[in-house]
């Protein structure tokens, strides 16, 4: 599909040994001849395309950014059906995207899979994949909504330093779009492109992490969190979804800091944190607000599902106290939980006040079960 140089070379060996008239050689027609141009043209104006997508990411430096222009650059220039990344669930790049941008890539942009599972679909690592046939092959690799919606299938490996980071891939309604034989050197091209884009982002977005960051526990910090609650309050009105914010405040953390000390205080943060980060979906943001008190954004989440969230944390952390200092510390949390819908709780501030003033009430609540 993609060979222009070869074109070209075999067009003149054939002008010119017809010009000579060499003994057994063919002669050309001029529909022939018109043909082989009409290849080169097609193949340059193929290559066009592939560098204006590629000059499109080269100076975006943020995930979010970078998936956003890529994806649509891709199907506003090929007319492509479909175009998503898969990205293996082990890696520099997946945990930067957790961190960073999971909630802004749309669900049927983004696959995260197993890295093994990966590999057994793509077992070279630094060529593309084209089939349209046996398709389901390439399940795994593809968002659960459009599964059965392509009849051809085209996966370009990315790395990211030298280690396999996933795929962007292509698919499309005719099987003949992405056809095994079909020459994959300009893919090949994008690929190496996209994986030079994706360290630079990467490195990017790694040292902007260290302002958005809490170094002690790894989340967000209060600014981060704030930014991305207008962000994600933003998203859920102009599509009218929902959101709840959840305001944690861990019990009696100041008697843990005063009888073992703050490197065990620190150790009990550390732990809750982890905790808390493990047991959310991938799209929800945890953070650290200020001392032992975190906030917890969820996206296209209703009030009563972020209060089955917080009981199973509850539970979870009531069966596995942490040992600090060589004793068992029980580790518990009081909550408040407001979402888009309550009054007062329009925008990130009176959502944030909201969840506080109930936070505050469990915390009363509790303390007068206890007299």
């Amino acid at each position: 599909m993609f060979h222009d140089i070869l074109v070209i070379a075999e067009f003149f060996s054939f002008v010119y040994s017809s010009y000579l008239g060499e003994p057994g050689m063919k002669f050309y027609t001029e529909s022939e001849i018109r043909g082989l141009l009409s290849r080169v043209r097609e193949n340059e104006e193929t290559a066009r395309k592939f560098f204006e997508v590629e000059a499109s990411v080269l100076s975006i430096l943020d995930f979010e950014g970078f998936f956003h222009k890529l994806l649509s650059a891709i199907m506003n220039t090929f007319s492509v059906g479909y175009v998503w990344v898969t990205l293996v669930d082990t890696g520099r790049a997946i945990r930067i995207i957790k961190a960073h941008a999971a909630s802004a890539i749309p669900e049927n942009q983004l696959k995260i899979i197993d890295r093994h599972a990966f590999s057994l679909v793509v077992p070279e690592c630094d060529r593309p994949v084209l089939g349209n046939t046996d398709l389901g092959r390439f399940a795994e690799l593809v968002p659960e909504g459009l599964r059965k919606s392509f009849n051809s299938i085209a996966v370009v490996p990315i790395s990211l330093d030298g280690e396999t980071a996933g795929s962007l891939n292509f698919a499309d309604i005719s099987a003949e779009r992405f056809s095994p034989d079909s020459d994959t050197s300009l893919l090949e091209q994008l690929g190496l492109v996209v994986s030079i884009c994706l360290s630079n982002v990467a490195a990017h977005e790694e040292i902007k992490a260290l302002a958005f960051q809490d170094p002690l526990t790894g989340l967000l910090n209060r600014r981060a969190m704030e930014r991305a609650l207008s962000r994600e309050m933003g998203r859920a009105r102009r599509y009218e979804g929902r959101l709840s914010v959840v305001f944690i405040d861990l019990d009696d953390f100041k008697k843990v800091n005063d009888t073992l000390g703050h490197d065990n205080g620190d150790e009990l943060l550390t732990y809750a944190a982890a905790i808390m980060r493990r047991m959310v979906r991938q799209t929800d943001l945890v953070s650290r607000f200020a001392g032992d008190e975190f906030v917890i954004i969820l996206p296209e989440t209703s009030p009563q599902e972020a209060e089955h969230l917080i009981h199973r944390m509850q539970e979870y952390f009531k069966a596995h106290p942490l040992t600090l200092a060589g004793t068992p510390v029980p580790v518990s949390f009081s909550y408040g939980i407001a979402s888009m819908d309550m009054a007062e709780a329009e925008d990130p501030a009176g959502i944030l006040k909201k969840a506080d003033e109930l936070l505050y009430k469990n915390k009363r609540e509790k303390k007068a079960s206890r007299q």
